[in-house]
């Protein structure tokens, strides 16, 4: 390298020992790496020790690597003489810009910064979340997290699992007009954990609505209502309840997780009838479809699947949650089936999901109910619980 190669070179050092080191980019690779497009490095504090974390980009993957600060040094000074034609150093105040002609020679230039940078050295980037664990006190009193605000280790997947939760419930609200969301109802609500957080995000984006949870286990009902009282969410309140027992007409936002076989079902009839216009459920323990394909082993194309429990027991899940999706769009709802989390947190990872349409979509009702009639005689199901609730 000539005199700017080496007084770029310098100017990483001196970032790294103020730090004032960002990050830095090379690019415009012409070596014969195949795939190689550009490297990243970017300082990092790893059991109290600083390194230098190195991103090399591919056209169709990333591979990561950290390094001691002078072998990185060393492995900087190697690519910026070789096949990388231009390099950014971004620091806390400037950007040092580094770039070689076709003939070989180096030019330097710096540009000064406006607004200060900061440099971050955690190794993992921290999400941002919807609900804050920090000064969250209904978190607190429900155990996931300490006194100060940070989540117990046993509690991470929980906590992920309520933020991904809200994540999801939240783009499908903004799906509606604003102000829709006006009573939210949680069938099976347990200890609260999605129920508080609903109506903390909802309080949060100043969407004020009446949240109620249903819950049958008398204590957990108890516990939620003392924790409601506590943070001052009084629009928030449990209810004593079963799911087929509870009524209300007057539903915006309908939410049942993981309630147990025909309870799912129950709790989407509730949502139709008091004509919510969202209904997010995530099924659980589809038995009786499954007792139905058992019972009469009707001959199809899948028997050499079906003869297995395990396979047996995905295809009634699916039959299940597909029945459950006809029979949405049957009563004007645009359905959307995706799954929720991984099954690192839960075995059952799928939402079945109904966004009220006032228009009616390209299928007829007609349509609708032969596409479920075909559906139960291929797979030999002589009715389906939802459907019967709703007397089709």
């Amino acid at each position: 390298m000539d005199q700017h190669g080496i007084a770029f070179v310098n100017e990483i050092k001196k970032a790294i020992t103020d730090s004032a080191f960002v990050k830095l980019a090379l690019g415009n690779y012409k070596g014969t790496e195949e795939g190689l497009k550009q490297l990243y490095v970017k300082p990092v504090l790893i059991k109290n020790k600083q390194l230098l974390a190195f991103n090399y980009r591919y056209k169709t993957r990333d591979i990561f690597k950290n390094f001691e600060i002078e072998e990185g040094l060393s492995l900087i000074k190697e690519y910026l003489a070789g096949d990388f034609n231009v390099a950014t150093l971004f620091s806390t105040n400037e950007e040092v810009i580094l770039e070689r002609s076709a003939k070989g020679s180096f030019r330097l230039r710096t540009k000064q910064l406006e607004e200060k940078k900061e440099a971050n050295l955690s190794h993992n980037k921290e999400k941002k979340r919807l609900i804050l664990a920090k000064d969250n006190l209904y978190l607190h009193e429900l155990g996931l997290t300490d006194e100060q605000g940070t989540v117990f280790k046993n509690a991470q997947d929980k906590y992920k699992q309520i933020n991904q939760y809200i994540e999801i419930l939240s783009s499908l609200i903004k799906e509606l007009p604003q102000g829709t969301i006006k009573n939210v109802v949680d069938m099976g609500s347990g200890k609260g954990y999605l129920t508080f957080a609903l109506y903390d995000y909802l309080l949060s984006h100043q969407q004020k609505a009446n949240v109620v949870g249903v819950e049958f286990r008398k204590d957990m009902v108890d516990l939620c209502n003392s924790i409601a009282a506590k943070a001052n969410f009084d629009q928030l309140s449990f209810v004593e309840g079963t799911i087929d027992n509870y009524e209300n007409d007057k539903i915006n936002l309908l939410i049942a997780l993981h309630a147990c076989d025909t309870a799912t079902d129950d709790a989407i009839y509730k949502g139709i009838k008091a004509n919510a216009e969202l209904i997010v459920v995530a099924p659980c323990c589809h038995k009786q479809i499954r007792r139905e394909i058992e019972k009469n082993k009707a001959q199809n194309d899948l028997n050499f699947l079906t003869k297995h429990g395990i396979f047996l027991e995905r295809q009634a899940e699916m039959v299940t949650d597909g029945l459950r999706a006809l029979i949405l769009e049957y009563f004007g709802y645009k359905t959307k089936v995706f799954e929720f989390v991984s099954d690192v947190h839960t075995p059952k990872n799928v939402l079945v999901v109904g966004i009220r349409n006032k228009e009616q979509g390209a299928r007829s009702k007609d349509e609708i109910l032969q596409k479920i009639k075909d559906t139960k005689a291929y797979f030999g199901i002589s009715y389906h619980h939802l459907e019967r609730l709703l007397e089709l």
